[in-house]
């Protein structure tokens, strides 16, 4: 089919580009002649290769030849829409792995996550625990300082985080175990503080909830969920354009990195099937290595006996 035929992506594909678009809108503030660009080719790209929600690296390789007699400024946004497309997927755990690796052109780089300070997730946390310890405190106050500590203590996706049993974190184990797609599982810490904070949030949810963050007859949305996260970062005076679930999930991954984690460790925390999206986070901590290798690497002691 040539891109320029009307597109019928598969029911599965509609789904997730609908979310996708959501996410866009809601998450990103993407312009509407953005995403209605975005829509267009996920839709056209959905397809030429038959469904990209189940689409491997040899289906999406079809694209290429596609797109060949595109103006590069073409190619380049669809190549855009995909890999974010599956970027989405990936991280919201519908898929194990990221196919779009394979469109993306000698010399291109993955563009660096965004990042907040030490300092910067301090304020946010020192606006919730304000809240917290007025008496007596806001339900709302509880859910949330349980919702972030859960956010950057732990580094869930955020729509792993709104949809959580509500027995999922138990107040005597460190640990809880989250079943992802095809039934794969991975064990995720959780530190002390978030655990106290849970268990005084869970004291107020119904007991014939499922969720641990109900509301109305579900749980709470991940478009809540970055709505109550911004209105944070206004209140602790940082931009709230620079904020969102996935931010602190970011934060969580570079600090930890920063601290010392081992990258493998860290891909099994986060749920990435690829050690290659984990390693995104290792620009952060360019300035230890190099004052590391500076200042360990067994050349220095060489160098200084030479002298």
């Amino acid at each position: 089919m040539a891109d320029g035929a009307q597109a019928m992506p598969t029911g599965s594909d509609r789904d997730l580009i609908d979310r996708f678009a959501e996410m866009l809108t809601a998450e990103q503030g993407v312009a509407r002649n953005t995403l209605i660009a975005y829509r267009t080719d996920l839709e056209s790209a959905s397809a030429i290769v038959g469904g990209l929600a189940d689409a491997d690296t040899a289906a999406l390789a079809k694209l290429q030849d596609a797109w060949a007699p595109l103006a590069p400024s073409s190619v380049a946004r669809k190549l855009s829409a995909i890999r974010r497309f599956y970027t989405f997927l990936e991280e919201e755990g519908h898929r194990a792995d990221n196919p779009a690796t394979a469109l993306v052109r000698p010399g291109t780089r993955r563009p660096l996550p965004k990042i907040l300070t030490l300092t910067e997730v301090d304020a946010l946390f020192v606006v919730l625990e304000e809240r917290a310890t007025k008496e007596p405190p806001a339900l709302l106050d509880l859910r949330l300082l349980a919702l972030v500590e859960l956010l950057y203590g732990s580094g869930l996706r955020a729509t792993e985080l709104v949809s959580l049993p509500r027995h999922a974190v138990h107040p005597d184990r460190p640990f809880l175990i989250l079943k992802g797609k095809g039934g794969r599982e991975r064990l995720v810490p959780i530190s002390d503080r978030a655990r106290q904070a849970v268990a005084r949030w869970g004291a107020h949810v119904p007991k014939d909830s499922p969720w641990l963050f109900p509301s109305g007859k579900s749980h709470v949305s991940r478009v809540r969920l970055f709505q109550m996260v911004r209105a944070l970062a206004a209140s602790a005076g940082i931009q709230p354009e620079r904020v969102s679930p996935h931010v602190l999930r970011h934060a969580f991954a570079t600090h930890l990195l920063s601290g010392g984690a081992d990258l493998r460790a860290l891909q099994t925390m986060l749920g990435h099937a690829d050690i290659g999206t984990t390693q995104i986070y290792t620009h952060v901590d360019s300035a230890r290595l190099v004052e590391l290798v500076n200042s360990r690497h067994p050349l220095v002691d060489l160098k200084r006996g030479a002298s």
